[in-house]
């Protein structure tokens, strides 16, 4: 048998519903019929809701929620059970999934319970419009949940409390269709392009929330990524851009098709884009070109030491789409335009191998035993466990000390060495084999020079 309410709801919607097509003087006429349906609705609730409480088939649908309810009860806590059990998948997506969906197991259980128990009502009850209104009821809460659990940034924290939430009570109460039909029907035509309120509303929703889940599926998807052992680290850091650039492009084609932008409309901004980078723009478009450039063939990637010709130094921390991190020895992170390491000569310290050769100088006195003081000087250097030397190492690789110069004051030795990684600010190889030099020198009698002068006074008499 046929509700009151659904007869009422039905009534209410046939207007509504025709709303889409109409003129600006039709649309107007639509919108106060809509109004005065809805007064009428109001007038008349009471007695449809005295009726709708004196039949058995209400009370059935009561008693099918309350079973619902209870059957989630347990439910909930077995999904729950499953979810733990995925959490030590050492897959990351999958652990962050679980932890998700543990944290609103309750509501996530309850909804899915009361969709099945609409199906049920409708089959048994031939009605179901109070378990459907439990189901928005229970969606909303899922929402609620969801939305608080999960989307930090403010902004589009609120968008969606204040709209996803409200648009799942009106679906619960069966008024989201007329209200979705009134909305549609206030629109703007530009050219080839039509805007309605109902659009605008529509792409700001999910606006607001494609730059949420876009965001998220970034950090996770490109954590993913680098966490494969099995790649290079150029493999990596190139399938993290391409995964970045195809999820925002795709994220942004569903957000024109939602809010119902034809994409063939567009094809005259896209010129106008174009003619816009070529001019305007192409400071942008070639740092992004060169980004995709040095992905592709790995000139520089992460963890590699970068020297660029105004002398900046450091680690290579990420490249994104436009510029490049170097992170200094000193701390500081320098932007670097992508266009640098295509346009400009750099130094790679790290590129294909990660030795380096290093040397410095120190002076002994001119009477000192260099047959001597060389051997000692070569295992001092060689004791040291980040330098490179043993038996199976190349000669031209071990520690060597020789002489550099002649100076005025005493003998200038030169120290070379090899060593895997920098000699940079926090690992400052050379001060330590400097100060283990000086303590050698003083344990066997070695002594460093000073500058020495004689002075002569010429035409000195008594006086001076």
């Amino acid at each position: 048998m046929n509700d009151p309410s659904e007869i009422a709801m039905t009534q209410e919607l046939e207007m509504p519903a025709k709303v889409e097509g109409l003129d600006a003087a039709l649309q107007n006429e639509a919108v106060d019929d809509f109004l005065e349906t809805g007064i009428a609705t109001l007038q008349t609730m009471p007695g449809d809701v005295a009726l709708m409480f004196q039949q058995p088939e209400t009370y059935a649908q009561l008693g099918l929620i309350a079973v619902a309810a209870l059957v989630s009860i347990p439910l909930a806590l077995l999904f729950k059970r499953l979810l733990a059990a995925a959490w030590s998948q050492r897959f990351a997506p999958v652990k962050t999934l679980a932890a998700g969906l543990a944290l609103i197991a309750s509501s996530l259980v309850l909804y899915l319970v009361l969709s099945i128990s609409v199906d049920l009502s409708s089959s048994l009850l031939g009605q179901a419009w109070l378990v459907k209104i439990a189901q928005g009821l229970a969606l909303a809460w899922l929402l609620l949940t969801s939305i608080r659990r999960f989307i930090e940034q403010g902004f589009v924290r609120a968008l969606l409390l204040w709209t996803l939430v409200p648009m799942a009570v009106l679906y619960a109460f069966n008024i989201l269709p007329a209200v979705q039909a009134v909305l549609a029907g206030w629109s703007v035509s530009v050219g080839n392009i039509t805007l309605s309120l109902l659009g605008v509303i529509r792409a700001t929703i999910f606006g607001a929330f494609f730059y949420w889940l876009g965001n998220r599926s970034n950090v996770v998807g490109q954590k993913a990524i680098r966490e494969q052992a099995n790649l290079d680290v150029g493999t990596r850091e190139l399938l993290a851009k391409l995964f970045e650039i195809v999820l925002f492009s795709v994220l942004f084609i569903l957000l024109l098709q939602i809010a119902g932008i034809n994409l063939t409309a567009l094809t005259v901004f896209g010129g106008a884009l174009g003619v816009g980078l070529g001019f305007g723009l192409q400071q942008i478009a070639s740092n992004f070109i060169s980004g995709m450039i040095i992905l592709f063939d790995r000139s520089i990637t992460v963890g590699d030491h970068i020297e660029l010709d105004d002398g900046t130094f450091g680690i290579l921390r990420e490249i994104k789409l436009r510029y490049a991190v170097i992170e200094t020895y000193e701390g500081k992170e320098v932007m670097v335009p992508n266009e640098t390491f295509v346009t400009s000569a750099f130094t790679n310290w790290s590129h294909t191998d990660d030795k380096q050769r290093y040397d410095f100088t120190f002076s002994v006195s001119y009477d000192t035993d260099l047959n001597k003081l060389f051997p000692i000087v070569r295992d001092v250097v060689a004791s040291h466990p980040q330098v490179i030397s043993g038996d199976d190492v190349p000669v031209e690789e071990l520690p060597d000390a020789e002489i550099d110069e002649f100076g005025d004051s005493g003998i200038v030795v030169l120290v070379e060495f090899w060593m895997h990684g920098i000699d940079d600010g926090r690992n400052r190889v050379d001060a330590d084999l400097k100060l283990m030099i000086w303590q050698a020198l003083k344990d066997h009698g070695f002594s460093m020079p000073f500058p020495q002068r004689e002075v002569r006074l010429l035409n000195s008499g008594p006086d001076a």
